[in-house]
């Protein structure tokens, strides 16, 4: 890699970091290049990101950026999965570890704040961006769908009332 490759992959990175709502850190040795594959797929799906990369360039990148307190974790052969939703990159590392112990998950950060591997595994728990969203609008919902179900009970109630008369006429 000469300077050039250098300097774009620390300008990526740079930009990667300050566009991320959490980096996390992974230890991969052993992981194949199809359990690599699939990681990265599955970050994919979930607009994440799983990048493996010089730990020099990345101490680098991270100055400027409020991840700066991780350079510490980054020793050995490490990659970093990264996602704008503060909780798809921890949930996705954590889950494919569980799966594949090639993968161990070192440590991250949410901005400032460093997390330490229960940090990022209690992150990995919480509901992702999706689904507050979804939880959200059902709850602004329910109370118009109950309304609407009030409105039409005692008309359905009437309904009901003049078809059995109806039917005992009828009879």
């Amino acid at each position: 890699m000469n300077r050039s490759e250098k300097t774009e992959a620390v300008a990526a990175l740079n930009a990667t970091f300050s566009e991320a709502a959490v980096v996390v850190v992974t230890r991969n040795n052993g992981l194949t290049v199809a359990q690599s594959t699939e990681l990265r797929n599955k970050m994919r799906e979930a607009d994440a990101s799983y990048k493996v990369s010089k730990n020099r360039l990345a101490k680098i990148a991270l100055d400027g950026t409020s991840y700066g307190p991780i350079s510490d974790l980054l020793t050995g052969p490490v990659a970093l999965a990264t996602s704008t939703d503060p909780v798809a990159a921890a949930k996705i590392a954590v889950e494919f570890a569980k799966t594949n112990p090639a993968l161990e998950i070192v440590g991250g950060a949410m901005g400032d704040t460093v997390l330490d591997v229960a940090g990022v595994t209690a992150l990995a728990s919480m509901p992702s961006l999706d689904e507050l969203r979804g939880k959200l609008v059902g709850l602004v919902n329910a109370p118009a769908t109950k309304i609407a179900q009030l409105a039409n009970a005692p008309a359905a109630k009437l309904a009901r009332v003049f078809g059995a008369y109806g039917a005992k006429e009828a009879a």
